[in-house]
This record gives structure tokens, sequence and C-alpha cells, in this order.
């Protein structure tokens, strides 16, 4: 199986890229991935979806050595939903230490669990972002509100878990993709001698031209640039898994 991701600022973004991803695995048996996106017109933006990663990152690597000594493995949900509890209680814990304005703390989450041997998967998605599964793709877009996590760390988790109906379960797994909203925005940046459209969501999650090497999608996107004169307005996070 090869990974292949990547992260660009937005090219109406100056300063910072907003967005950021994941990928990391629970021992040899399970990979996550996850792609964040802070809130633009919020504060700091980057520094809420970085610190949405460095969280996961720290619960992942723990959840890896708790597998060493476990004999009882977790389903797919269960492991799915101790990840997304440990963020949710790590956001309210650093919200109160560090005295953080919930607008200190917006970026949407796309979270992605894959079991290799038993060859299943559960992405979950938090606010924004597309999901493509084998070639079906799905946008969750709540028309530029998501409704991210830091706006519920006042609540009881269980009962916001349960209310999550942005999940995809898949088996099978060939081709799968999980990107923020920025794939969305690409738009003609300069002239250049071809006018052939393109879908550049289908071009970066399911066209498999460069995928013998791992930058992929990096080749992609200067592809994108010179030869059709486009690139993504808003920041851009893709991780992508090919069998």
């Amino acid at each position: 199986m090869n990974v292949y991701s990547t992260l660009q600022i937005g090219d109406y973004h100056i300063n910072h890229c907003e967005d950021d991803l994941l990928i990391k695995k629970i021992g040899s048996e399970k990979i996550v991935c996850a792609v964040m996106d802070g809130c633009s017109t919020a504060m700091d933006s980057h520094f809420a979806s970085t610190l949405t990663g460095k969280i996961l990152r720290k619960i992942i690597i723990e959840m890896g050595y708790k597998a060493l000594y476990e004999k009882d493995k977790q389903n797919l949900d269960e492991e799915l939903k101790e990840i997304v509890k440990g963020l949710f209680e790590e956001l309210k814990f650093v919200k109160n230490h560090l005295m953080l304005d919930e607008k200190e703390l917006l970026a949407t989450l796309i979270l992605l669990v894959y079991d290799i041997t038993a060859d299943e998967g559960l992405v979950l998605a938090v606010g924004d972002g597309v999901v493509c599964i084998n070639g079906n793709i799905t946008e969750f877009d709540r028309n530029n509100k998501p409704d991210y996590l830091a706006y519920h760390l006042h609540e009881n988790f269980e009962d916001w878990y349960s209310a999550q109906s942005q999940k995809i379960f898949f088996d099978g797994m060939n081709d799968v993709s999980i990107a923020t909203d920025g794939i969305s925005s690409f738009l003609k940046i300069k002239k250049t001698d071809s006018d052939e459209k393109i879908n550049f969501t289908e071009y970066l999650m399911i066209d498999h031209q460069n995928s013998d090497t791992e930058e992929m999608l990096n080749r992609k996107l200067k592809q994108l640039e010179h030869q059709y004169g486009v690139k993504p307005t808003d920041d851009l996070a893709i991780i992508r898994m090919i069998k």
C-alpha cells in the first residue's frame, strides 16, 4: 500500500497555511490519517489545525503502546471513538489551561482509521471536507459554516458523538482519499496554452497518473498550475492511499 500526501497554502492566503495533516500507525495493523482545516475568519487558524494534529499524534502514540500489552482488540468504531474522545478531552483541557477563546480552536477534522489486516476502514468528518472511497466521492459541505468540534466542548461527549452522522464505513480498500475543502477552491490564476477542462477533485483523488512516485500529489498540483494555470485559492491538505 502506498500513502501519498500534500499540504499547500492557498493562493489567497499570505502568512500561514491554516490546514494540517497527520499520518500515523497504531502498531503494525492500523493506520490513522487526518486532515484539519482552521477557520479563516477565526483567530490564529493555523494554531487550531496544528494543535489538533499534535494532540491526535499524542493519542495515537499512546494507543500504540497500549496495543502492545492489551490482548482484547477494539473494533474500528470503538477505536475511532477512543481517538475522538481523547481529542475532545485534550482540547477541553488546553482551552481551560491556556484560557483560550473558542475562536482560537476552530478547525474541521476528517479522521480515517484503516485496519490493514481486516481490510476495513472508517471515516468521520467533523465539519467540511471531501472523501473518496474507491472512486466514489462524498463532499461534506455546510455552506461554509462547519459545525466545529470546538463548539461542543462544553457538552457531554457521549451525547455529541452519538449524534455524528458524517461517517463512512468501507471494506475492500483499493484507493481512498481524504481532503480539506480547499480541493474545491481551484481557480485560474494565469493564462496557459491549454483550454482543456479538468475535474480537479477527480484528478487528485481518482486519477493514477504519477502514482509510481511518492510525490504524486505534489506533481499533480504542479501540473495543474503550469499546464492548466490553476491553483487552490484556499489551503489544501490531501492524504491518499492506494493498494
